[in-house]
């Protein structure tokens, strides 16, 4: 994969939590239409709860648990946000905040 690294952020909440965002600007192509690579995921306990990638032959998608959704790329900024916005949900659900 040819590209630079665009954005990356790590960090570690007060429970030991980890969000992990890895951004990558490349080529377009069939497979990656808009430029992007990515990977952005929330672990507790070791385990990925949050996930969004672009995995080869996957296209965009997200995890959330154990499943697996479908995802509209619509711009790095939102595709952060959007992320972030998982994160904060599931950490008012389980009381993490």
């Amino acid at each position: 994969m040819t590209g630079y690294l665009a954005f990356y952020e790590k960090s570690v909440d007060k429970l030991g939590n980890t969000v992990e965002m890895k951004v990558w600007k490349v080529p377009m192509s069939v497979q990656i239409p808009h430029g992007y690579k990515y990977s952005l995921v929330y672990i507790v306990s070791g385990k990925r709860i949050i996930g969004y990638d672009n995995a080869e032959g996957k296209g965009d998608h997200k995890h959330i648990g154990e499943r697996e959704y479908g995802y509209r790329f619509e711009g790095m900024h939102r595709l952060v946000r959007d992320f972030q916005r998982d994160v904060e949900a599931y950490r008012e659900k389980y009381h993490e905040s």
